[in-house]
């Protein structure tokens, strides 16, 4: 691995050690074996070395959320199904353990905000990747062919789902909502809309 490699890789141990606003530059260049000026030269400034940290350990989480392959490398789920949609939120909150301490620093993220100005620009401006990556994976479209429209609706309203899902699941698993009981909710929803729009018509 060269300097931008090895880089990204010690913030993101340092990261899980020692949250955003405790890691140091120097940090970073103890962990990764480079230098100072390394950092301003493949990354600009500190801060954005971390958020891009932070966001390549949300893509290996969001690697563990798609649905299961069968053997032959089709979806066992079909695309866009309420059995896809309970099939993907299983294998997030399967994913919970392992990946406690990123998701418990994204909520760090969130409420240190206010203090890291420029970094919450910069995870703001990463949040729409997030969002098509979300959409491809419970509509089964390739995430390079999802349109602006989809991100902007569906991929808001997964987003939405899956943090206050992580919020259950950290503050308390013993009470937090299952994949199971979180289709039933949708399931309800969509049938009390099209009985809605039978009642109009």
């Amino acid at each position: 691995m060269g300097h931008r490699e090895d880089l990204l890789e010690g913030a993101k141990r340092c990261l899980l050690a020692k949250g955003f606003l405790r890691t140091t530059a120097r940090d970073i260049v103890k962990e990764s074996g480079t230098n100072l000026a390394s950092i301003g030269y493949h990354y600009g400034s500190k801060d954005a070395l971390l958020v891009r940290a932070y966001v390549s350990l949300i893509e290996s989480v969001g690697e563990t959320m798609a649905p299961g392959w069968g053997a032959g490398g089709e979806v066992s789920a079909e695309a866009g199904s309420l059995e896809r949609f309970q099939a993907v939120w299983a294998n997030v909150i399967r994913s919970v353990p392992e990946s406690r301490g990123i998701w418990m620093l994204s909520f760090e993220l969130i409420l240190q905000g206010d203090r890291i100005p420029e970094v919450r620009r910069l995870l703001g401006e990463a949040q729409e990747e997030g969002r098509s990556g979300l959409v491809a994976m419970f509509t089964g479209v390739p995430e390079d062919e999802v349109d602006k429209e989809s991100v902007d609706s569906e991929g808001r309203f997964y987003q939405t789902l899956l943090n206050g899902l992580m919020v259950q699941w950290l503050f308390d698993p013993d009470s937090a909502t299952d994949a199971e009981q979180l289709t039933e909710g949708l399931r309800r929803v969509i049938a009390g809309a099209a009985g809605e729009r039978e009642g109009r018509r």
